[in-house]
């Protein structure tokens, strides 16, 4: 296994390449972090929603820092129900998506469910797949295996479908660049349906309908769904028109919340709108739990019959194993997974899942090591405002995570690329996934250099791409000149944005019961941030067995927490015994510790500097 880190070359792109004082490819050095800390006003709003809201003065300040200054904005964000839900019927091209699945039931005509292979896209297909069978009719699916077919629709599995008596094919969670293959499809006498939630291009495909909240011409108000989200609004409509109860209606849109809340957590978009109410009533589903799959899941995941799992549970603990079937084999199983009726398959496909899952993890830190490692030894004149890694023989399935896990190493735009695929038409050929910061917006920054790749898309914060061997350096240097003409020196440096000040003897039962009820907590609705200063090292830290990670006694204003600080092993002379701290901290729910009688919750160490050293 190798690796190539980008050249001096790209180094003298623009401002942010040459002025950064973060850590570049050739540095590894922690980026220097700011601290955004809250303003002085708002006092009056957090008094007026703790009176009327019967809240504690920490969430109030909380809410009122985010926006939800009066009580009726604030009673809707922390109670969202159904009724949230926008009209489906409001979305560009419902109306015809619906009629003509309704008729392809009703005839029961063979229908193709073109779905990715994520969980984004898995979940998709089976809530999709469930509500067609519901209403009488009949759906395959197919999913492409990422190493064999890549991402998207391709023509030749749209000419088998036809083949094979298909006339209507539905793309879930992809197709909206699928041009090719949707005119293909036409010329066949297949209808296509596009439900996707990624960016568009001009050029929308020539389908019978095309389901995006994002096409320039779409006047739905929620923008931010994932793929199953927009999936779950064509149920809802096929649900309205079918003639089925109201109760029934929303029985049955509860069971799909399941799996939606899982894939809406799983794609990382905001957790706002009509995606908190996904998430947050699906979520609660999951203390009762009938499908077999996922029952099975969650078992192999460590979760107990009723336990309900938060968003982060959800992101580090269910989405991991739904993904490593794409990642490392082929998606199918995570399907059979969901739909099966039979226990002890079921049982079956989730301890494969599971397997599949640690190999994942082996294999990303295989990965991860390989480019630190390189970084170490090469040296990079200059600072690089972007990154692009390539290695030979990586496995495509784990780039993204890797892709991940770099950009909160080395805080910028990175990109993971590997030659471990079958030669494009043109000759050898790299393939890859990409992850940004929120400043930079990485499709446009594809889009602007079109001619460099074989292949792309992707959104604002995570692209993939395939280009010709070839075109390596080209890319490399056009990415560090894009990024180093639209980020400055701040972008390139991590911002932790502090809701509220906050004293440890603040923390009582009732309290943290009131800041957790604020979640689920993810993209868009983080956990809030709470700042204490001068908090005072009251014993020896104690390091995992790894020395990655610490417990910390602190304590704040005389009360003593032992608190957990993830990946602080490399920070540990901070917390000198008697050492004072300004830290940033989260609350977190900790069921671990519950199940073993101590807390419910603990707090968690963001970030720390010497008292009095400034954000």
């Amino acid at each position: 296994m190798t690796s190539s880190v980008g050249g001096a070359e790209a180094a003298q792109a623009g401002p942010a390449a040459s002025g950064s004082r973060a850590a570049s490819a050739g540095r590894l050095a922690r980026p220097e972090t700011r601290w955004i800390l809250p303003g002085r006003g708002g006092g009056g709003a957090a008094d007026r929603l703790a009176r009327e809201l019967a809240l504690e003065a920490l969430p109030a300040r909380v809410l009122a820092k985010r926006g939800f200054a009066d009580p009726d904005s604030a009673r809707a964000f922390l109670y969202p129900g159904l009724e949230a839900l926008h009209d489906p019927m409001s979305m560009r091209d419902m109306d015809v998506a619906v009629e003509r699945l309704a008729g392809a039931i009703a005839k029961g005509e063979p229908i193709l469910l073109y779905g990715d292979y994520d969980a984004d896209g898995t979940s998709s297909i089976v809530i999709l797949k469930k509500a067609i069978e519901i209403l009488g009719g009949r759906a395959d699916f197919h999913i492409p295996h990422r190493l064999n077919e890549g991402y998207g629709m391709r023509s030749e599995i749209v000419e088998r479908a036809a083949a094979n008596g298909a006339r209507l094919i539905v793309s879930v969670d992809t197709g909206i660049r699928a041009n090719e293959a949707v005119r293909r499809a036409n010329a066949l006498g297949v209808d296509v349906i596009v439900t996707d939630h990624h960016l568009p291009e001009a050029e929308l495909p020539p389908a019978l309908a095309v389901l995006n909240p994002n096409r320039r011409d779409c006047g739905y108000p929620e923008k931010s769904l994932c793929g199953a989200g927009v999936t779950l609004k064509l149920v809802q409509a096929l649900l309205a028109r079918s003639g089925l109860s109201r109760e029934r209606q929303i029985a049955l849109l509860d069971s799909f919340l399941k799996p939606v809340a899982i894939a809406t957590v799983a794609d990382i978009v905001p957790l706002t709108g009509e995606n908190r109410v996904f998430v947050q009533r699906g979520l609660s589903g999951l203390r009762r739990v009938r499908n077999h799959g996922l029952r099975a899941l969650m078992a192999v995941a460590g979760f107990e019959d009723g336990e309900c799992p938060s968003a982060h549970q959800v992101a580090f603990r269910l989405a991991p194993r739904i993904n490593a079937a794409g990642r490392m084999a082929t998606a199918r199983d995570v399907i059979e997974l969901f739909l099966t009726e039979d226990a002890e398959r079921a049982s079956v496909l989730a301890a494969g899942l599971d397997a599949l899952n640690r190999e994942r993890q082996r294999v990303e830190t295989e990965v991860v090591e390989a480019i630190l490692k390189q970084c170490e030894e090469e040296r990079v004149e200059g600072e690089l405002p972007a990154l692009v890694f390539s290695g030979s023989g990586w496995h495509l399935g784990v780039l993204g995570i890797v892709a991940s896990r770099l950009v909160e190493r080395f805080a910028r735009p990175v990109f993971v690329l590997s030659d471990a695929m079958a030669d494009g038409e043109d000759g050898p050929c790299l393939a890859g996934s990409g992850r940004s910061i929120p400043a930079f917006h990485l499709l446009e920054a594809l889009e602007s250099m079109p001619e460099v790749f074989t292949r792309f898309g992707g959104h604002r914060q995570a692209a993939g791409v395939t280009l010709r061997c070839d075109r390596l350096e080209s890319f490399r240097s056009r990415f560090a000149e894009v990024a180093g003409r639209a980020l400055t020196e701040e972008d390139l440096r991590p911002r932790y944005e502090v809701d509220a000040e906050a004293s440890f003897t603040e923390l009582t039962e009732r309290c943290v019961k009131q800041v957790l009820a604020l979640g689920p907590f993810g993209f868009g609705n983080p956990a809030p941030l709470f700042l204490a200063r001068e908090a005072e090292v009251a014993g020896p830290s104690k390091a995992s067995a790894d020395g990655k990670h610490l417990t910390v006694a602190l304590r704040h204003e005389g009360r003593l927490l032992f608190s957990k600080a993830w990946g602080f092993g490399d920070r540990a002379e901070l917390f000198a015994v008697g050492a004072k701290v300004d830290v940033l901290f989260q609350i977190e729910d900790d069921p671990f510790s519950r199940k073993r009688g101590y807390g419910s919750w603990c707090v968690t160490v963001k970030d720390a500097k010497a008292a009095g050293s400034g954000g």
